[in-house]
């Protein structure tokens, strides 16, 4: 096949990508569908992205013309020399024929090999924060990136680390706010230190346990990861001697801490429109976690009784997370339950037809990854 690539129409493809009105797995669609007109043979454009606090490189966005896509994977880039090499030297890798280069030793590796691609072209992508992940092409063709298809390639993978930089560092700015607006309101630890770490951290366990049920992508999966940590923000407006009680709260006292949802909603609504994130789908899911994450499924839940299917996914998730948490570590008004204490409440209220099953399911059998969670991030 010819290497010869049509004219790259640069200007209108960069407004196109950047654009905030699309998912970033819908813009990376689009560019593929671009792409496709230049270079046909490109069945496959994906990113990962990198999270230094641990080392680990997880699926975030692809598009995936043939074959089936790799969801929910993640592994620590230490375990894998050649990717680290590029982290460290800014360097690209061409590999041409994958079959003889390739080792099925890891899940990843074994996966590219039974889809059949045959060459592969990989990018680092960085931000002023350092290295942000990596960019993935694969074709089912031998020898598929001479130089000149690599030149056209890294056009491309400017504008994808582009719109990827600018919603990571978007949200790193939302969430930095709203911390901010935690300690000036004098919230106290266990809403804005190791809390919020941790239930972020189960919630996306439990997201990926049920991505394949409910048909989530890995894009969603970072959301929910990014967005549950601003879950209680409207906790903010409410007093400490409510928030604080120690023993149960009276009705009156009751309706101020419910109140929270709606407080929330008004200041992540503030804050989307202070950052220009109006048009960005995404923050769909950050009003959902916001605004329904105390809902239950038999409609007993608040503000609004919703039921069933009617509460997103992602407040579900992030109901199981936050509870669990709120069981198994010191509250001001408890001591801490042991997990199986708390399982057995979840799969109570699951019983109820208060919480999902199936999330709660998710958080049992990743007990392991659990107390790792909360080994790391234990309150101090």
């Amino acid at each position: 096949m010819s290497t010869q690539t049509k004219p790259l129409a640069a200007d209108s493809l960069q407004q196109h990508f950047l654009s905030g009105h699309i998912s970033a797995s819908g813009r990376l669609q689009a560019l593929h569908d671009r792409l496709l007109q230049a270079l046909p043979h490109i069945e496959r454009i994906a990113c990962a992205l990198y999270d230094s606090s641990d080392d680990t490189l997880t699926t975030f966005i692809n598009s995936t013309r043939s074959g089936q896509a790799l969801p929910a994977y993640h592994f620590l880039l230490a375990d894998s020399p050649s990717l680290s090499a590029l982290a460290r030297d800014a360097s690209v890798r061409m590999l041409d024929d994958l079959s003889h280069t390739l080792q099925p030793k890891t899940m990843h590796t074994r996966w590219l090999l039974d889809q059949g691609y045959q060459s592969s072209f990989t990018v680092p992508m960085y931000d002023q924060r350092g290295l942000l992940g990596f960019i993935f092409f694969d074709s089912l063709q031998l020898h598929a990136f001479p130089e000149k298809t690599q030149r056209d390639l890294l056009l491309y993978s400017n504008l994808i680390s582009m719109t990827i930089s600018n919603e990571v560092e978007t949200i790193r700015s939302l969430r930095a706010s709203t911390h901010l607006a935690c300690e000036f309101a004098h919230l106290r630890d266990f809403e804005t230190g190791a809390h919020l770490q941790r239930m972020s951290h189960y919630a996306k366990l439990i997201a990926s346990a049920v991505a394949p049920h409910y048909q989530l992508s890995d894009e969603f999966i970072e959301h929910v990861f990014w967005f549950a940590p601003l879950h209680d923000i409207g906790k903010i407006g409410i007093p400490d001697s409510i928030l604080l009680k120690q023993g149960s709260l009276d009705a009156a006292e009751r309706q101020i801490m419910e109140s929270h949802v709606d407080k929330g909603l008004e200041i992540i609504g503030k804050l989307i429109e202070d950052f220009g994130l109006g048009d960005f789908p995404d923050t769909v899911e950050l009003r959902n976690i916001v605004g329904c994450h105390h809902e239950l499924l038999d409609g007993s839940g608040y503000p609004c009784g919703l039921r069933g299917d009617a509460i997103p996914v992602s407040a579900r998730i992030v109901s199981v997370a936050d509870i669990y948490d709120a069981l198994t570590t010191v509250r001001p008004y408890k001591q801490p339950w042991s997990h199986a204490q708390a399982m057995q409440e979840l799969y109570h209220m699951a019983e109820l037809g208060k919480l999902d099953l199936r999330c709660v399911q998710a958080l049992d059998a990743l007990a392991d990854q659990v107390q790792a969670i909360q080994i790391e991030f234990k309150d101090s």
